[in-house]
């Protein structure tokens, strides 16, 4: 693998994520964190939906006049979180967490980081890297939802995934850290370390 798709994979994971570095996608964070099978469902939705509309829209980014293309990619994607949502919704498994999930799935559409990759990648690059491109900053965002989630869900309900961790400790769950203003102190926290350790994204 060459030095600039390895980049393009990892930088938005670490250095580059949208959500602590770029601050996109900070309103879905906060309302799908109570729990880490819906934070788990809906980074899974983000990827999939990131990945195949880069890589469709950077098949036709030589044949989309400029003055539709907005348009064009709000077509794309829509269509994407419409079939990533009845998938959700077809199996038993899932259909209850894509109901708690509620109009979050589909709001997917307006999510700055499918948006922005698009914009920003797709349109300027072959379809391999900007497949690759969505899918990593994806997953970068999925990752910021399950930490925080494991902590929400952990403290908040004294649970992960569902099954009583903390109950045989005699824990007595708090349920302010199931509200959003507790996933934004989290967030808090995750941008504090992560600037921590990496020095070039202090603010001189």
């Amino acid at each position: 693998m060459d030095a600039k798709l390895k980049e393009t994979i990892l930088n938005p994971i670490f250095k580059g994520n949208p959500i602590t570095v770029l601050v996109l996608g900070i309103c879905s964070s906060l309302a799908v964190t109570v729990t880490l099978k819906g934070a788990l469902v809906m980074a899974l939705s983000v990827i999939v939906v990131t990945g195949i509309s880069s890589l469709i829209l950077s098949l036709l980014r030589n044949t989309i006049p400029g003055r539709v293309r907005i348009i064009v990619q709000l077509v794309v994607v829509a269509m994407m979180v419409i079939l990533v949502d009845q998938i959700l919704k077809s199996f038993e498994a899932t259909y209850a967490i894509d109901k708690q999930l509620s109009v979050y799935i589909g709001l997917i559409i307006t999510n700055c980081i499918v948006m922005g990759r698009i914009e920003a990648f797709a349109l300027g690059n072959k379809p391999w890297p900007s497949f690759l491109d969505g899918v990593a900053n994806g997953a970068g965002y999925g990752m910021i939802l399950l930490i925080v989630a494991f902590f929400r869900e952990l403290l908040g309900s004294g649970t992960l995934f569902g099954v009583d961790v903390l109950g045989w400790l005699g824990y007595v769950p708090n349920n302010l850290v199931i509200l959003p203003p507790f996933a934004l102190i989290l967030l808090g926290c995750i941008v504090w370390v992560q600037r921590a350790i990496q020095k070039d994204l202090q603010e001189k």
